[in-house]
């Protein structure tokens, strides 16, 4: 362990960080650790229920429609967030696969390349704020920590948004410690590069996800205006020109989304998803206020464990104008979310750059009593929760091959958070760094992994698969399609099996029919007395192929999934 120590001290020393970081070297860093740290994952991750392939689905469709205007999930409309992701990961499948060969990776790289841009952007204005020592550390500790590494393999908005937006709120960051003390009758400061990056960051984290980008942009600009008691630095801005420049990036599929809608993307989008999540617990996802305090511990392990050194680094200096614009940025957005009644773990996301902010600086402190205790406790609470996680999922699905991933887990997050911990209350804090960012890495990919080897929670995957061991996969062009499932209707198969495939919930003469037209069917086993009903009064007899038993973790059900097959007479079956 002194050997162990030691190595790490020298990476983390003053001169050599200073030298690896310089330039735009540290956010280049930064970014390549962020998206290597996701990449694995990605690959290993089966689709996941329900929003990745709800997303991965709609752009799906887009592609083997071509229209790329309206958004829909099978033959309903989804109109849930704005047309940005979609088209992002239509790109990406053009240039990386095809839609036929439905490879979720393909899918996932805008958001493996969000969660670049956003260390990349961390560590960016970390430099410009801090310099660049400083701001390397903050972008690399941005670049593991948990949420961001797990948005970034999830095909959704999140990744990419926290990207943009951390990109925007590191301009507008320089903009502000350019210009806060600008008097009238000094020349305006040369802005050209910050501006441009600023209102582009904007525009298209507008078109990912729409009024969540005013939001925390407009917050922190509110705070400061309260705080300083002035903004007249906005006025360097360029609003007009910017708010021209978000229309012409937004405003043409705005326009034709509400022409070919009637305007029903409206009532959906903001009338109906943005109201509930705003009104109560949207889709069942209530929060008590403290929750995404307390979640922390998770969201941002393994940067947890400086929580008490920022808080610390935001009282101590904060007259400094990049630490307040730090707390302005981190602080009402992440207030507004604990006080919003829905509440998911990665609301806050495009908040943490700041804490990281934060948290670097820290590291060059001499840190109080109180702060050292709060590093220490939620440093501990990350690594004992997801520990625990991981000993609960091998508990309950895991297989021989997954102790392995779970020991992984536990020496990461548990034994090497321990190491930081006790060098960080020593005020070894270079030496701390180093034992942070290996916690942080190897706990997620061991995390990950076990997660990938519990093949119970897999469901949509096992039905592929037993379609495919008994050649009844349409796509074989063997056995009749679409496939047809009674019960079960989670999106991932949908993704899997393709668009036609039938959900028919609880519609069990429709399960018949498909039979009859010689489909394979799959049937849950609280839809098994109805099915069996429907059989008998339509004459048919369902041959049971195999069974199919796991559990969805979307709801927390075990499920028992029959695939019935009653085969058409050889005259009318398609030849092998």
């Amino acid at each position: 362990m002194p050997n162990v120590k030691a190595a790490l001290s020298r990476l983390m020393h003053t001169e050599f960080f200073g030298q690896a970081s310089r330039g735009l070297r540290g956010p280049l860093i930064a970014a390549l650790l962020a998206f290597l740290v996701g990449l694995p994952c990605a690959l290993i991750m089966p689709p996941l229920d329900r929003d990745e392939s709800r997303f991965v689905q709609a752009t799906s469709q887009m592609l083997e429609t071509g229209d790329y205007i309206n958004i829909s999930y099978q033959d309903g409309p989804r109109h849930k967030k704005p047309v940005g992701i979609h088209w992002m990961q239509a790109a990406a499948v053009k240039l990386t696969s095809t839609v036929e060969a439905r490879k979720i990776l393909a899918y996932r790289w805008p958001s493996l390349l969000g969660a670049a841009l956003a260390a990349f952007a961390c560590a960016w204005g970390a430099s410009r704020a801090f310099g660049t020592r400083i701001g390397t550390k903050a972008g690399l500790i941005f670049a593991v920590s948990f949420m961001l590494s797990t948005e970034a393999f999830w095909a959704k908005t999140d990744a990419v948004l926290t990207g943009l937006l951390t990109l925007a709120m590191a301009a507008l960051s320089i903009i502000y410690m350019r210009t806060r003390d600008v008097d009238k009758a000094d020349p305006p400061p040369k802005l050209g590069k910050e501006l441009w990056i600023f209102w582009l960051a904007t525009a298209f984290a507008i078109l990912v996800k729409g009024p969540v980008a005013f939001l925390i942009l407009a917050l922190p600009i509110l705070t400061l205006w309260g705080w300083d008691r002035r903004i007249t630095w906005v006025r360097y801005l360029n609003i007009g020109w910017g708010l021209i420049l978000c229309l012409a990036i937004c405003g043409p599929w705005a326009v034709a989304i509400t022409i070919t809608t009637d305007g029903a993307f409206w009532t959906g989008a903001v009338g109906h998803d943005l109201k509930t999540k705003l009104d109560g617990g949207s889709e069942g996802h209530f929060g008590w206020p403290g929750y995404h305090t307390l979640l922390l511990a998770i969201t941002m392990f393994p940067a947890c464990g400086l929580l008490g050194g920022a808080i610390q680094t935001a009282i101590q200096r904060r007259t400094e104008p990049a630490i307040r614009f730090a707390v302005a940025w981190f602080l009402p957005a992440f207030l507004f979310f604990e006080i919003m009644p829905t509440k998911l773990p990665h609301y806050t996301l495009p908040t943490f750059a700041a804490l990281c902010w934060l948290a670097a600086v820290s590291l060059d402190l001499s840190l109080k009593t109180w702060a050292k205790i709060i590093n220490l406790v939620f440093g501990l609470l990350g690594g004992v929760l997801l520990t625990g996680l991981a000993w609960y999922g091998y508990k309950e699905y895991g297989t021989q091959g997954s102790l392995l991933l779970l020991v992984a887990v536990g020496a990461s997050a548990l034994v090497l958070m321990i190491f930081a911990a006790w060098l960080l209350l020593r005020n070894q804090q270079r030496t701390a760094f180093g034992f942070l960012l290996a916690s942080g890495i190897i706990a997620h990919l061991s995390f990950v992994s076990l997660a990938a080897s519990l093949t119970p929670i897999w469901v949509s995957r096992k039905m592929e698969a037993a379609l495919q061991a008994h050649k009844l996969d349409p796509r074989l062009g063997i056995a009749p399609g679409p496939v047809a499932t009674l019960g079960y209707s989670e999106p991932s198969l949908v993704f899997e099996m393709g668009t036609k495939t039938q959900l028919l919930n609880e519609n069990a003469p429709a399960a018949v029919k498909a039979l009859k037209e010689g489909r394979p069917v799959f049937v849950e086993s609280l839809q098994e007395a109805e099915f069996q009903k429907a059989a008998k009064a339509d004459g048919v007899v369902p041959r049971v192929v195999t069974k199919v038993t796991g559990t969805n973790y979307s709801n927390g059900r075990d499920v028992v999934i029959t695939l019935y097959d009653n085969p058409l007479p050889e005259a009318v079956r398609p030849a092998e």
